[in-house]
């Protein structure tokens, strides 16, 4: 779960990048819990939004990233750079010469870090 300030944009952003679509919402008078999965993943994200929050969160010091694993590296890259969304440069991690990691970060509207790898080895 994430706290979020502007809800649609943060589901527009998870639907355009990830193609995470609207699995679940519920709707209260003083929040919104909308849950979105992949087509093919039992993984959900859901989405908290405050309805009386009037400025964006603080993320503090103890959140570090979520990952999403994708078949194209390079393609995701390109259409996030399309969409206007900065993107990190994509990395190679490696061990000695074995490829361990292949990724590159971004930030959702709220600023939260997302780590995209490239299917590769452990991360599948």
């Amino acid at each position: 779960m994430i706290r979020v300030f502007d809800l649609q944009k943060s589901q527009d952003f998870y639907q355009n990048i990830f193609n995470l679509k609207k699995s679940y919402c519920l709707d209260y008078p003083e929040f919104t819990l909308l849950y979105l999965r992949g087509e093919h993943s039992d993984v959900e994200l859901e989405l908290t939004f405050n309805k009386n929050k009037t400025t964006p969160y603080q993320l503090g010091d103890g959140y570090g990233h979520i990952a999403f694993a994708v078949d194209d590296l390079e393609s995701i890259h390109q259409k996030i750079q399309k969409l206007g969304v900065e993107t990190g440069k994509i990395i190679e991690f490696k061990n000695d010469h074995t490829l361990i990691a292949k990724f590159f970060f971004i930030s959702d509207p709220d600023g939260y870090k997302i780590e995209i790898l490239q299917r590769h080895g452990h991360y599948q």
